[in-house]
Order: C-alpha cells, then structure tokens, then sequence
C-alpha cells in the first residue's frame, strides 16, 4: 500500500511539473485571470463619437471613433451646480444632448429590471436635481424633444419635466398590475425591460400594462445567511412570493394604451391579440401618428407589426411573420424600426437572413442569402443602403462582421479568423471590432466601414503572459458523427504532457439548450469563462475536458436547431451519450471513466444523458437543473415545447420519469431563491430518485439565485464539482 501510494503522489507530481504552475481556484473565481474588456461605449447617434464614463468615474466624456482623443466633456461631478453626487453607476442622454439624467443607487431586482434614484442634468446651465422626490424610480425615458421624462415607480408611470410632475396611471400594484414594466416572464424570455414609447413629438406616451392578478404566485424562502447576513431573518425565515406562469398555465393579460399630454386623454389600443397572446415590444417611430407593436400567439410561430395610432387608437397590419414550429426571440430583438424602412430578421428560408421592407411594410428585397446564419445586427444606413450585420458564414463556430449594399454584395470587414463583434459609430463610418479565438484572449481595433484598421485599442497580452506559466495546452477542436449519420462539432483540452499512449478519464462539459452554442472559437468558451481556466484546472488533474454541440444548438440553420421541437432532451442527451461513446473508442481515452456536467439546461440534459439508458456516464453534476418542463415558464417552455395539455408525449420525456434509468454518481447543486428555474426541479426529482432507491448527492446554497454566486459560493461550488469527477472518475 505504502508503495502504491508513493507511486501515486509521484505520478501526480510529475503531471503537476509538466502542467507549470498550479491553478488555484480562488483565482478563477476571484477574477485574476478575468480579460480586460471596454464597456460603456454609447455611440453618439449621426457622429463618429461615443459617450463614456472616464477612468475615474467623475465625468461623462466625448470620444472620437477615429483618434480615441476626448473631443469634449458632457458631464463633471466637479462642476454641476445644485445637488451634490459623490459618484453614479451610469447615464442616459436626451436625444439633443441637452439633458442627462444620472443613475445611482442601483439595486437590481431581476436579470435586467433595477430601481435607482436618478438626477436629471442640465448640459448649458450645468445644474442637477433630483428627478423626483417620491422615492426609486424605473426606466426613465426621455421624450424625443428631450423636454419629458416617463418613468415608472410602483408599477404606475408618472411624467415630469424636472420641476412638474404627473401621475398618469393608478391602478399599479404588485402582483397584480405593472404599466410600462414587462412583468417577469415578458422580461426574462423576450429579453426586455422597457416597454415605454414616446410619440415621434413628444404630446402622446404609449406603453403595455399587464395585469397578472390571475397568474399564479410562487414563493422563495429566505434565511438569515450570510454575505450578505439578512437580519430581518434571524430566527424565522421569510417569503419572497412574485408572479410566475408556469407552462400551460395562465398568463398576464396585456393591453396597449397611450396619453395625451396635452388633453389627459387615456385610450387603449384596438389591438388585434388573441386573449392569451403576447405584446413583446412597443416602439416609437420618426411618425407622430404611429408606434409599432409587435404581437405574438402564445404558440409563438407567428409574429405581428402593427401601426398604432397613439391619438386614435387604431392599428393596422404592417408585417406578419409565420415560420415553422417558432420565431426565435433573437429574430424578434433584431427587428430594427428606422425612418423609412424595417430592417427584419427571419429564417424562413431555413437560415436566419435580413429583410428590407419599407415603413409600410411592402417587402423591398432580401438583404442576404446563403447556407448561414446572420447572428447580430448593426443596423441599416439609410443614406448609403449598406446593411452591417455579424454572420456565421465561414464555419459555425466563428463570426465576421459583413457589410452588404444595396444591391446585394457582401463583403467581410473583419480580417482575422476567429470571433468578432462589432460596435458601430453613428453613421456607419467606423467601428469598434472585439476579436479573439478560443486561445486568444481580446484584442480591440477601429475599423473604418472599409474593414481597414484604424487603430489598435486594446489587447490582453499581459494576460496571456500572466497565464503562461500555467503551461495550459491549447483547445482543439474536432468533429465526429454519430450512429444517427449527424455530424457534431466539439472542443478538446488535453492535459499537460499529453501522452496518447496512456488511457485519460474525461469530463463532458454542456449546455445543449436551443440555439446555444459552446464549441466557439473564442475567449469565452469553456465551462466558465475566463479562457476556460476551470477546464485547465481540471486538466492540471489529468483529466481530459471535451465539450460537444449537438443537435439543437445554433448557427446551422433552422432544421438542425429547431429538431428538438416538442421533445426537449430527446435528442440531445442522445448526442451526449453518442460523444461519451465515441470518445471511448479514442486509443487514450478510459471509456469506463467518463463524466459529465452542466448549468441550467445544461444541468436537465445531464439527467437526461445519465438516464438515457446506455450506461456511458460514470460521474456527473447538474446545477440548477429543470427537471419537469411543467415547472418551467410559458414562454420559453412553450416556444419549445407548446402547452402540457396540448404534447403530454413531449413533457413526459424528463429526468423525474427517467429517475429509474439513472446511471452513474450523482451531484445536483441548486440556489435556494432561483427565481428562473426553482427549487422545486431539484426538490422533485430528489423525491423521484429516492423512491427509484437511487444513491446521490446534493448541495444548496442559502439566499443564492440562479448565477449561484456572492461570498464564497462561486468558489465553493466549483470545488464541489472539481472534488466529485477526482472522487468518482
């Protein structure tokens, strides 16, 4: 035994060497090997410059594009007369850049609604006040003549102009009716937070109201805790109950009304909208007679534009879109409204493509064709008809930025192999490129509207000489295909001193979720981030990290995304389990020593890998995991999968009915106050396995969201998941 063991430390020191220094988890999670970004660039709208908040947080400053230089300063703690501000989180600007309002003592409430107190800032008299004095206000927004400003306090939107202030609506109240707020499902799965719009000359204010007083409430039990330490709950914990549908249960009934300044006058929108359908988006337009709503049915596969005459109340059909099976969300944010055209988003040509139609909506031409994928708009330049676009044209797991012209030529802006983003200037002369590839970290340029490069902004060499010692190998990426003829795209990261003629254990790192994706060639792949450190600890262990898109996931068209339609985690724990297979048959893999994990839908497809039936999966950790769709929310539930009522076949794939099937060491790590996938998942399938006589492991955190962070718990979490693949692979 003696020998055994000395053999043992031996070996692991020997990989320890040859992988450099060791990688502390502290580091991972405390942000040590974090890239240096640039945030907080608002471009200045018809200019070549940007807004930013300086260095040391004091001022709001005017940049150019071109130089990098200041060319002027929009805004200086020390010189604002009136209210005094030691510091703010952020800014808005009025469309004339007359008028500011600043943000500050943020809190945050869900993934992107907050309440703050904001102070509205005069540019030529340089005075600051208080907005209002009612308490924290929502989504200020200012009117286009920059002279109004609506906000919302307390679910009811008020209007003030800095000095005068008026209640518009009154029949605000928590869980029961929200104006100008999307309540939480509108927010978190159509992926906004305002739903405000101003008339194109200021005298009408339009919004949603949503009344949930029959959606059914879920509650979150709180504790004391700690990091923070909730005193109000030192001996009984409290209740944090909000509104939440759950799939095939009722929503928000939602309505349309708009203001007018000048009368009082309140009318509602004659809005054609099936009773349980959804309203996603309300936008102001260059028309003071017009706002677009857009208008969803609750099965999601056909999506409305309406005009909306805000004096009248009237509306009429600009743009219907039916697809099959769904419209994605991100095909819905990229709609852009401008002057005098609709730029639109649609995969109805089996790939996600532009489309220009005129404000009217007469469909003028398709911007692009192609076996691709446009991932991300930047908009339409209406004085030259160029479209700027991102694109996965050269392979799946890359993106370039593209410009196309008005008769349909297109030509790539970004030169380099990898992942680009780009942030365009106001008038399409310039933009901000963010380049990196999956070993590469950011390297930031200006561009002109040529693809010809300005100027370098930053890079992160100092992060690459900082993780060099580490001696981490690089990620490789490689195909395969499966039983089933599909072919899968993956990510491989190899110990240190890789040896093909030994035999490794590997971790199986997923998402799986629709349209994800993780194989990327980027900085940010990897199970968490930072340049995949937490992969490379692994490695340092000696395991080999892999990582497999299978069917479901993005950029590769709408048949392979949209297959999983109606049977989630079919399919795609088929592929985790058809990966884990082929792997096994590599010379210098341990086919008995494979694990796997994942976060969210990460964490469901997990389940369903290791309950799939073929027992391939020998450890495994699911965090935060759905396990009954049924628990899940409407919207993104039932894009998916529809109603419960309407494919009980579908909803009865899940881990819970596949409990019985479990194979392999199981860890389920949850967050006690997850308010977008409960406890209730972990909770149920708990019970399930028990009564299936199954042995597992489980791990809660106090006080502790989806994210599963604050504290100590990020660093905690990630040892447990570390120690449970050392202990069990």
């Amino acid at each position: 035994m003696k020998r055994l063991l000395l053999m043992c430390a031996t070996i692991l020191a020997a990989v320890q060497l040859m992988a450099g220094e060791p990688i502390s988890l502290k580091d991972i999670t405390s942000g040590v090997f974090a890239a240096k970004r640039i945030s907080g660039m608002n471009p200045l709208e018809g200019s070549s410059e940007y807004a930013r908040i300086s260095d040391d947080g004091q001022q709001v400053v005017r940049y150019s594009f071109k130089t990098g230089k200041p060319t002027g300063i929009i805004f200086s703690l020390a010189d604002a007369k009136g209210e005094h501000l030691e510091a703010f989180d952020d800014y808005l600007i009025s469309a004339d850049g007359s008028r500011l309002l600043l943000q500050t003592n943020t809190h945050h409430i869900y993934r992107r609604s907050f309440t703050a107190d904001f102070y509205l800032y005069d540019v030529k008299t340089k005075m600051l006040r208080k907005l209002s004095e009612g308490g924290a206000e929502q989504i200020p927004t200012f009117s286009p003549d920059g002279r109004q400003i609506a906000f919302v306090r307390q679910n009811n939107i008020f209007i003030t102009d800095g000095t005068t202030e008026k209640q518009i609506t009154t029949d605000g109240e928590f869980n029961k009716v929200i104006n100008g707020l999307p309540d939480w499902v509108n927010e978190e799965e159509f992926g906004f937070s305002n739903a405000l719009a101003w008339g194109a000359d200021s005298k009408t204010l339009s919004w949603i109201r949503y009344d949930e007083s029959q959606v059914k409430t879920y509650s979150l039990q709180l504790f004391k805790g700690l990091s923070p330490a909730r005193m109000e709950y030192d001996t009984y914990p409290g209740e944090y109950s909000y509104k939440y549908p759950k799939a095939g249960e009722d929503n928000s009934k939602v309505t349309v009304w708009s203001y007018t300044l000048d009368s009082g006058a309140l009318r509602q929108y004659d809005l054609p909208l099936p009773e349980d359908g959804y309203v996603p988006r309300i936008k102001s337009t260059y028309d003071a007679n017009r706002v677009i709503i857009y208008t969803m049915n609750r099965h999601q596969d056909e999506l409305n534009l309406y005009a909306g005459n805000p004096q009248t109340g009237a509306c009429s059909l600009l743009i219907q879109e039916n697809v099959p099976k769904y419209v994605k969300e991100e095909a819905m944010e990229g709609i852009s409204i401008m002057k005098n055209y609709i730029l639109f988003p649609s995969d109805r040509d089996g790939f996600m493509h532009l489309y220009l139609y005129n404000k009217e909506g007469k469909l003028l031409r398709q911007i692009d064709k192609g076996e691709y994928d446009v991932t991300a708009i930047y908009g339409y330049d209406e004085n030259t008809g160029n479209t700027y676009f991102q694109a996965a044209a050269r392979k799946p797991m890359q993106r370039e930025v593209y410009v196309a012209d008005k008769h349909g030529k297109l030509t790539c802006l970004s030169a380099r192999e990898g992942w680009n983003v780009a942030s365009f200037s106001g008038d399409f002369k310039y933009f901000l490129n963010t380049w990196s590839d999956r070993n590469h970290p950011y390297v930031y340029a200006i561009y002109d509207n040529h693809g010809r490069e300005v100027r370098e902004v930053l890079n992160n060499k100092e992060l690459e000489q900082k993780i060099a010692p580490y001696g981490n190998t690089d990620k490789e990426f490689f195909a395969f295909t499966t039983s089933e003829g599909v072919k899968l795209n993956g990510w491989m990261v190899k110990p240190a001193g890789f040896n093909a003629a030994r035999k490794y254990p590997v971790i199986l790192f997923q998402y799986s979720g629709p349209a994800s994706q993780q194989v990327v060639d980027n900085w940010g792949v990897g199970s968490m981030g930072n340049g995949g450190m937490f992969d490379y600890y692994l490695a340092q262990k000696g395991y080999i990290v892999a990582c497999i898109d299978g069917r479901g996931t993005g950029a590769r068209g709408s048949e392979f995304e949209k297959c999983t339609y109606l049977r989630l985690g079919d399919l795609e724990s088929k592929d985790q389990v058809e990966a884990a297979v082929w792997l096994g048959q590599q010379s210098f893999v341990d086919s008995a020593r494979i694990g796997i994990w994942g976060w969210s839908f990460g964490g469901f497809n997990t389940l369903m890998s290791m309950s799939e039936g073929r027992q391939v999966f020998k450890a495994g950790v699911a965090v935060a995991p759905p396990t009954d769709w049924r628990f899940y929310d409407t919207i993104y539930t039932e894009r998916y999968m529809r109603t419960p009522q309407e494919n009980a076949v579908g909803y009865a794939i899940n881990p819970i009915n596949r409990a019985g099937k479990l194979h392999g060491r199981l860890l389920i790590c949850h967050g006690m106050a997850d308010d977008n996938v409960h406890p209730q998942n972990t909770f149920e399938y708990a019970e399930a396995l028990v009564q299936a006589d199954k042995d597992f492991k489980e791990n809660y955190y106090t006080n502790r969201n989806h994210s599963i962070f604050g504290g100590n718990t990020r660093n905690h979490l990630l040892r447990q998941i570390a120690c449970w693949f050392m202990e069990n692979l």
